[in-house]
């Protein structure tokens, strides 16, 4: 058997470079009998930087603590589930068929969760949680919408231990280090994605654009402008429209990102099935911008449960002058409280404090409309 192997030190011509970001020694360490992965840790990582500015978002906009934490627990189970199933279904070459063994579609430690499921799945579980506590869908859009391209942001740091996904070779100083590990692949194959140096079958490329870097990057550079955004126009971003900034600027970054990498992917007309994806996606975040864009008086913009009456005074009712709040929609919109209309009065608003409750309007304790518009 003829083992491939890493490419020597050479030179730059061929991709064969000093490389800044070197390959990570170990994937997991041992806890007792656990075996715990660092790709695990960088998606939990994630998901509490996420809910824990989404809690202070949401308090700044006059909800109750622990509301994001609640919602939350469905809602990352749902994503996982959802972002497995995208992964196993768009791959299923990795899983299914001759030598290969279905069980692995399991094995979630071992990297492949696709955003586009996860993230669908997981709105479920919230837009499933908003309406059975009687709360505004589109309020808590504008609240997580920042903190999503933060999880994502460290999250793809599991990539990078991993040693997959991958962009093109290259020989720039910012690199990162692929290396064969025979951990991996007891054979001694190349990695997924891993190109052979032309004029050789046994060489291979050592040094690629670390997408999991670039995707980083942009997704805090993302998740900084969201949050100022909705600061600066949070008026004109209600709706779920700020979520529809998120998914537009996430699929931006994705496209050329996607372009770049090399690992085993579907084409359709000679573009890699994400990046259509990142395509269709976008339009459909746009489509939505527009649309919600000439209703904005119809989306509920409750904060408060059904049937919660707090009974404090009020002691900020305007979350723009919080410095959590993101400029979330201070101002109150008229309505009659019915399921696909705002809530008219003070405390319905979702800006509103925590209001002294009467029997009817404020304080957010009237009729809880069944979802948003």
């Amino acid at each position: 058997m003829t083992i491939p192997l890493i490419t020597p030190e050479g030179a730059a011509e061929t991709g064969r470079a000093l490389a800044a970001i070197p390959s990570p020694e170990v994937s997991s360490f041992s806890l007792g009998p656990f075996t715990i992965h660092f790709y695990a840790l960088c998606i939990l990582a994630g998901v509490i930087a996420a809910v824990f500015w989404s809690e202070r978002r949401w308090a700044a906009m006059g909800g109750e603590k622990g509301t994001i934490v609640d919602i939350a627990v469905p809602a990352v189970l749902l994503g996982l589930v959802g972002g497995r199933l995208y992964h196993v279904i768009s791959d299923y070459q990795l899983y299914f068929g001759p030598g290969r063994n279905p069980v692995e579609a399991l094995y979630i430690w071992n990297g492949g969760l696709g955003i586009w499921g996860a993230i669908p799945l997981g709105a479920l579980a919230v837009w499933w949680m908003a309406r059975r506590r009687g709360i505004s869908l589109s309020k808590l859009s504008f609240a997580i919408a920042p903190t999503l391209p933060l999880a994502q942001a460290l999250g793809r740091w599991g990539n990078y231990f991993n040693q997959e996904l991958f962009g093109k070779p290259t020989d720039l100083p910012w690199a990162v280090h692929i290396s064969l590990d025979y951990t991996y692949n007891a054979n001694g194959a190349p990695r997924p994605g891993m190109q052979p140096i032309p004029g050789t079958s046994t060489e291979y490329y050592s040094y690629y654009h670390p997408t999991f870097l670039y995707e980083s990057l942009w997704c805090l550079a993302l998740a900084v402008l969201l949050a100022w955004l909705g600061r600066r126009y949070g008026d004109r971003l209600a709706g779920g429209r700020l979520f529809a900034v998120y998914v537009m600027g996430y699929c931006v970054g994705r496209f050329w990102i996607e372009y770049l990498r090399v690992d085993p992917a579907h084409e359709i007309l000679g573009l890699r099935l994400n990046n259509w994806t990142s395509l269709l996606v976008f339009a459909a975040a746009l489509a939505y911008f527009l649309w919600a864009g000439r209703r904005l008086d119809a989306f509920s913009s409750r904060v408060l449960p059904a049937g919660h009456d707090v009974g404090t005074e009020v002691f900020d009712t305007d979350p723009a002058t919080s410095a959590d709040s993101g400029g979330a929609d201070s101002a109150d919109r008229g309505g009659n409280g019915s399921p696909d209309g705002p809530e008219s009065g003070a405390g319905a608003t979702g800006g509103a404090g925590h209001e002294k409750g009467t029997a009817g309007r404020p304080g957010g304790t009237g009729p809880a409309p069944s979802e948003d518009g």
